[in-house]
């Protein structure tokens, strides 16, 4: 649709005319959006008349334009950029595509007559009309819309500034009132930057000619490098500063931490700083305050899973453990689980190593070593104030290990976790902590191993055919495949995923429930036992079956699978053997 054509539509009348809503409900309506102040169309929405995309098709038959995907879209950032980032977000606008001097612009709200003719000022150009829904469009921003020009055009200008002293440097970063100095604004598009992408890591490392900053994006990093070494000097006493550390001391680490807003967001920012060759590397982790914790049922477990840990939970007393190196999501995991079982009726105190998010009614307490404050002592004390549930943020020796267990033992659900590779091996670290035989069979209850896989791009996701290697693999665990054709897809890479082909992730869970002869073959010592008893129970699934699941249904990749498998391999059952060489190679290989 072109400007000329564009006319005034009411869209309560609209949806009246096609009986979507009713004249009364659209009074209601007019009366509810002038208590809010939100626009018509966000007001039935949310009082739930109609739904957006009710709306959105609508507008589509009566103004005669399409509605696009943005999840599918593959967008070019560089023609979104041609409308400036303020009036996209204002007017809820973005730039799709430009043929010759015709611009083809999605709308969320395409009634909007005055921010039409705002674009079609500012971009001097004939436009082209199409409508995408609103929540698709604020994700495009955040992917389009990115920091990297302007935090290498600020280093460039902080490296113009500062002088050969590092003594007038540190004078001036302990002035809390720079906030237009070029050290700060850096810092603060870099925060920026990492919340739009959704980033858990933010990496300051100088080199000797460079400085790299590396975001942790779905657990893999992605590197920025800027030719301004000397800015590292200013940037990482800046942090020093705002954490509460010393920013005079540059050759021992230090850790420290700090809140701040981003986007509205509030940001936990765990900074811990580390000498190195070329001068202090910084690595800041940051916890999104504001962000609502998952559910038990956003986890991604399978449905069986899900509904026997509902049931776990729903116990009085036992030891449940999440299992998986750093990073496997495990924190995540107790938190859904704790958002579960916080009710009024019940006690909850966690001990933990930060205190990562804030939960309301639950006394969290956080260990300080230093002062003798470890979790051992700590669950002593958490103890004598008559809990019904405690979560301990990390079995890490002996003395933690027995009070925990005891805990459980004595009436309390005690959730934690340990850094083993599944939940079979799970059983041989507790005891090379030295805990008896007797009390792992009378506490523990439930052992979750887990890892997190990426999803594929929905945006650019294609049908992948595996390579002779990989297909020989696939043959010699064909026993664990669900049934069916086996969907395997890969992402191309687009704008959306920043040209990973990958967007997201999901956990992968082993789940096992030990019953009366699992705890039976653990008081006698029988490690055999015990294992046959896991293999053969209906609770128990292997971390590669859940993985291959995702993966042949096009959840995530065989490539995200075969790096699951490096990790666990040796400690899973036997894949069946491969018919030939050619596949026992590639069995071996993988």
């Amino acid at each position: 649709m072109s400007d000329s054509k564009l006319k005034k539509v009411r869209l309560g009348d609209l949806l009246v005319e096609r009986g979507l809503i009713t004249e009364a409900q659209l009074q209601q309506a007019l009366a509810e959006q002038r208590k809010l102040g939100l626009k018509l169309g966000h007001t039935l929405v949310q009082l739930g008349m109609v739904s957006e995309d009710q709306i959105l098709e609508v507008l589509s038959e009566q103004l005669h334009v399409p509605v696009i995907d943005l999840r599918h879209f593959n967008f070019k950032p560089e023609l979104v950029r041609l409308l400036p980032e303020t009036l996209a977000r204002r007017y809820r606008a973005i730039v799709l595509d430009r043929q010759g001097d015709e611009i083809l612009i999605g709308m969320a709200d395409p009634t909007d007559l005055f921010a039409y003719d705002e674009i079609a000022r500012v971009l001097k150009a004939r436009l082209k009309l199409a409508i995408v829904r609103e929540r698709d469009l604020l994700a495009a921003f955040d992917i389009a819309y990115r920091r990297t020009n302007e935090i290498e055009s600020i280093a460039e200008q902080l490296g113009q500034e500062l002088t050969e002293s590092d003594y007038d440097l540190e004078q001036l970063l302990q002035v809390r009132d720079v906030e237009d100095a070029p050290v700060v604004r850096l810092l603060h598009t870099l925060f920026e930057d990492a919340v739009q992408v959704g980033a858990s890591d933010i990496h300051i490392e100088p080199d000797e000619t460079v400085l790299r900053v590396r975001q942790r994006i779905d657990g893999v990093l992605s590197e920025t490098v800027m030719n301004e070494k000397r800015i590292a000097s200013a940037v990482v006493s800046r942090l020093k500063l705002m954490a509460g550390m010393d920013i005079a001391e540059k050759r021992l680490p230090q850790d420290g931490r700090f809140n701040i807003r981003v986007h509205g967001k509030s940001i936990d920012v765990r900074v811990s700083t580390m000498p190195i060759q070329h001068g202090e590397s910084v690595v800041m982790r940051l916890l999104d305050q504001s962000s609502e914790m998952m559910d038990l049922h956003q986890l991604g477990m399978p449905d069986r899973v899900l509904e026997r840990f509902r049931q776990v939970l729903d116990r009085p007393h036992g030891l449940i453990l999440v299992t998986g190196p750093t990073g496997s999501g495990k924190t995540t995991t107790l938190y859904a689980a704790l958002k579960r079982l916080n009710t009024p009726e019940r006690k909850i105190i966690t001990v933990e190593d930060p205190v990562e998010y804030r939960l309301p009614r639950i006394s969290q307490v956080q260990v300080n070593p230093r002062i003798g404050l470890d979790f051992a002592r700590v669950l002593r004390t958490a103890l004598r104030q008559d809990p019904d549930i405690v979560m301990v943020g990390e079995i890490r020796d002996n003395e933690t290990a027995e009070i925990g267990f005891r805990a459980a033992l004595t009436g309390h659900l005690v959730l934690s976790t340990l850094h083993t590779n599944d939940a079979l091996s799970t059983v041989d670290r507790l005891r090379d902590m030295g805990l008896p035989d007797y009390m792992l069979a009378a506490a523990l209850r439930t052992i979750i191993a887990q890892r997190l896989v990426r999803r594929v791009c929905e945006s650019c996701a294609e049908p992948y055919t595996p390579d002779d290697q990989e297909q020989a693999w696939i043959d010699a665990v064909a026993s664990r495949l669900p049934p069916g054709t086996p969907r395997w897809r890969l992402g191309r890479g687009c704008a959306h995923c920043n040209n990973t082909g990958y967007r997201g992730r999901i956990g992968v869970y082993e789940y096992l429930e030990l019953d009366h002869e699992m705890a039976d073959a653990l008081r006698r010592g029988d490690r055999d036992g015990f294992e046959r008893l896991a293999l053969a129970d209906d609770s128990y699934q292997p971390l590669l079956d859940t993985a291959l699941q995702y993966a042949a249904t096009g959840i995530t990749s065989l490539q995200e699978v075969l790096r699951i498998v490096g990790d666990v391999e040796d400690d899973l059952p036997p894949a069946p053997a491969p018919q030939t060489s050619q596949a026992a190679g590639a069995e071996a290989d993988a």
